[in-house]
């Protein structure tokens, strides 16, 4: 299955693994390509991921196999360890450069991301120079060809754009699903604490009356 925009439509898992294998290829080159074990801890840590998860070796294996039939990874031969060991090949499908690679990784891994929170998280994998860097390669992977990237709206109360990878379902907001705005949540419990109070002010000057009436009678 595919994207409109040509792209091999992964789930959470596959997305998981293959931004996990992009990440330690960069971060622990020594580590690399990496065991079912060390994949498997590296895609559940608690560091880095958004959301974090709980995956057993099982899920992992599935993920990594329609992976490979996509080829997007392979396992690694050769050396002394007997253990298998898996890579990926997401640069030998796409010809991106490591600008372009750590972003896309940083979607995979935490998900819809300002052009900042990418600057920011981006340290161990590539070393922007500026925000204005950030953006001209964020500009690159939407208007490419092949888009892989895309700005989402803001949502209510939101003053930066974030942005989205292209190989998943899109993210769509509906509008019942937006965080009600805080200062319109604020005024919402004023007016209803108003009307409690002009209730209770109404009901005491009600009685005041009476009781007036009653005296001068």
């Amino acid at each position: 299955m595919e994207t409109e925009n040509n792209l091999p439509v992964l789930n959470s898992e596959e997305i998981r693994v293959l931004g996990t294998l992009i990440e330690k290829c960069k971060t622990t080159p020594d580590y690399y390509p990496m065991t079912l074990n060390s994949l498997t801890a590296a895609c559940n840590q608690k560091t880095s991921r958004k959301p974090v998860t709980q995956y057993d070796e099982e899920t992992i294996v599935m993920a990594l196999d329609s992976l490979r039939k996509m080829g997007f990874t392979s396992t690694a031969t050769g050396g002394t360890s007997r253990s298998v060991k898996y890579k990926h090949n997401f640069t030998l499908v796409y010809q991106l450069t490591s600008a372009e690679l750590s972003v896309i990784a940083l979607l995979f891994l935490r998900g819809p991301q300002t052009v900042g929170e990418l600057n920011t998280n981006s340290a161990r994998l590539y070393e922007f120079e500026s925000l204005e860097e950030v953006i001209l390669v964020l500009d690159k992977l939407s208007h490419a060809d092949t888009p892989f990237v895309k700005q989402l709206p803001k949502r209510h109360g939101q003053k930066e754009a974030r942005f989205t990878h292209l190989f998943g379902e899109p993210i769509e907001f509906e509008e019942e699903d937006l965080p009600e705005e805080p200062a319109r949540k604020n005024v919402n419990e004023l007016e209803a604490r108003l009307s409690i109070v002009e209730s209770e002010l109404a009901s005491v000057k009600e009685s005041l009356a009476k009781l007036m009436k009653e005296l001068m009678g």
